[in-house]
C-alpha cells in the first residue's frame, strides 16, 4: 500500500484518559509506523495533561480558534495556523480559556507509549510531574 485515505467522518474520535479532550489517533488509523499524530479539539475550559517525553519530541499545529499554551514556563498565546516545536525533556500543556473550540494537529517522533493507564508509577511521576489531572492557573477555580 502506498497510501490511505482516512475521511473526516470516519474518524474515530475518544476523549483522553486523564482530562477528557476529544482526540482521535490519526496515525494508528492509518497504521503509519514510527509517528504519531492526533487531532486533539479543546472546548473552552478544557486542558491537555501537562506533561513531558521520555524520547517523544512533538510538533503542535493550531489549526483552528485561539491556541494557549505553557512550555516549561513561558506562556505562548498563539493565532491559527501557528506551530510550536517542543522537545521531549520540556514540559508542555495546551489549554482553551477561551469561549471558543481550539483544534490542534499534534506530530510527534519518536513514538513511545503513552497509555497513562500502564504505565508505572515512576514513569508517570517523570512525564506528569504536577499529576495527571494539573490545570494551568488559568483555568484554575478561586
Amino acid at each position: 500500500m502506498t497510501y490511505s485515505v482516512l475521511p473526516a467522518g470516519e474518524a474515530f474520535w475518544r476523549p483522553s484518559n486523564q482530562m477528557g479532550v476529544l482526540n482521535t489517533d490519526l496515525a494508528k488509523q492509518h497504521g503509519a509506523p514510527g509517528m504519531g499524530a492526533r487531532f486533539w479539539r479543546l472546548r473552552p475550559g478544557q486542558a491537555s495533561t501537562k506533561h513531558r517525553h521520555v524520547v517523544t519530541d512533538e510538533l503542535y499545529v493550531l489549526l483552528d480558534g485561539v491556541g494557549r499554551m505553557r512550555v516549561d514556563d513561558v506562556l505562548l498565546e498563539l493565532p491559527r495556523l501557528s506551530s510550536v516545536y517542543v522537545s521531549a525533556e520540556s514540559v508542555r500543556q495546551v489549554f482553551n480559556d477561551t469561549d471558543e473550540d481550539a483544534l490542534w494537529l499534534v506530530f510527534g517522533a519518536p513514538p513511545e507509549a503513552a497509555n497513562t493507564l500502564e504505565m508505572s508509577e515512576e514513569t508517570i511521576a517523570l512525564m506528569y510531574p504536577d499529576g495527571l489531572k494539573a490545570l494551568p492557573p488559568e483555568l484554575q477555580q478561586p
